[in-house]
């Protein structure tokens, strides 16, 4: 495997792609929603280079090496010389239908040699956690790794790209085959949660509509106090902890609207009744201290040969930190080394095991890196 990173401007975005000097057969693009030209970048990539995939979506920051920046592409070109990759991209016409599309995109994907799966997709108009499940239903033996696009801090509209398509509503899966891959995930997240459990009594998949038997946006209104006049965005900054029983490894899940009439909370993954959730809040030297163990779990299974680092990092992580974001990228590369080139981007949902053997899951505000390498 080799990889070349560019950080591309819209100024000058047509003189960068000439200096790639490898032979690539997937270039992955994260791209600001900002970016008016990209219809014009895939053009001319399809046209220099005929034969090549090209997956990616938007962004609320793009990660190239260690710097986070906006109106921008990190473009990743990646030459494979032992390992062959398939891409499958399924589109939804409304979110009651993640689930069948997670079958169906595994089941397009599913091979005896498939290794591991990438996917990205839309980040408002999916239920990353119907799609997860229904991922992790025909492939329970496969890593699967990803994000769902996002839109800056609007929550507006995403896009994703599967080839010279770039559009919203669609989910992609690029699969790679072959033992020679060796691949290396994790999620971290690192908030505090404080206040008391309180009993999901009324939902409906990712719609939170009672808490204790009283209204959700109620409730959670009067634990933000004044924060809650900037509503929904404001949200990103008190997510929620779940955990469906005791004994489950609690996951976050993020606001992605709210509904005064109804007085419901829509978050990116689904809050089952029955379930707990607890507040949560952020603390910068946690957050970054995640990043960290991060880093360290998905290093393990590459270590020295890993060639590409893909960082899927939540919006809410990128508001909270500020201008110390850059330091949570700094730590990852702190820990894998000056070899790997390290891509990625800020998303509305992270997709991945917690570590390898544990099952996939749809996270929110975590760091979620995935490692990969030729052996």
């Amino acid at each position: 495997m080799r990889v070349e990173q560019l950080s591309l401007k819209k100024s000058a975005w047509y003189e960068a792609i000439s200096e790639i000097t490898i032979s690539p057969d997937i270039f992955m693009l994260f791209v600001s929603p900002s970016f008016d030209m990209k219809e014009e970048l895939v053009k001319e990539l399809q046209i220099l280079y005929p034969n090549i995939t090209i997956v990616g979506c938007s962004t609320a920051g793009e990660i190239s090496g260690i710097t986070v920046s906006d109106a921008s592409v990190s473009l990743t070109a990646i030459q494979l010389e032992k390992v062959k990759h398939k891409l499958i991209r399924v589109d939804i016409e409304s979110m009651d239908e993640s689930f069948d599309a997670g079958i169906s995109m595994a089941q397009k994907l599913d091979d005896e040699l498939l290794k591991h799966v990438l996917v990205f997709s839309d980040g408002l108009n999916v239920n990353g956690a119907d799609l997860v499940s229904g991922l992790r239903s025909i492939l329970p033996n496969t890593g699967i790794t990803g994000g769902l696009a996002a839109d800056g801090a609007d929550f507006n509209k995403t896009f994703v790209i599967a080839n010279n398509d770039i559009d919203d509503r669609m989910v992609v899966g690029l699969g790679f085959y072959g033992d020679q891959l060796e691949v290396g995930y994790s999620s971290r997240g690192g908030w505090d949660s404080f206040g008391i459990d309180r009993l999901v009594t009324k939902s409906e998949k990712n719609k939170l509509y009672e808490l204790d038997g009283l209204p959700a946006l109620e409730l959670y209104k009067s634990f933000l106090g004044d924060n809650a006049k900037n509503l929904p965005s404001s949200g990103l900054l008190f997510p929620l902890n779940m955990r469906v029983n005791e004994y489950d490894t609690p996951v976050v899940r993020t606001i992605l609207s709210i509904d005064e009439k109804e007085q419901s909370l829509t978050f990116a993954g689904n809050i089952p009744e029955g379930s707990y959730v607890r507040l949560m809040k952020a603390n910068v030297d946690r957050l970054i201290g995640g990043a960290e163990d991060s880093a360290k779990n998905a290093f393990k299974s590459t270590e020295n040969n890993t060639e590409l680092a893909i960082l899927i990092s939540c919006v809410g992580r990128r508001l909270v930190l500020k201008q110390l974001v850059e330091e949570e990228v700094e730590v990852v590369q702190e820990i894998i080394g000056d070899k790997p080139m390290i891509t990625g981007f800020y998303s509305y949902g992270e997709i991945s095991p917690f570590e390898p053997f544990s099952p996939c899951e749809l996270h929110n505000q975590t760091m979620t890196i995935t490692t990969l390498s030729e052996c």
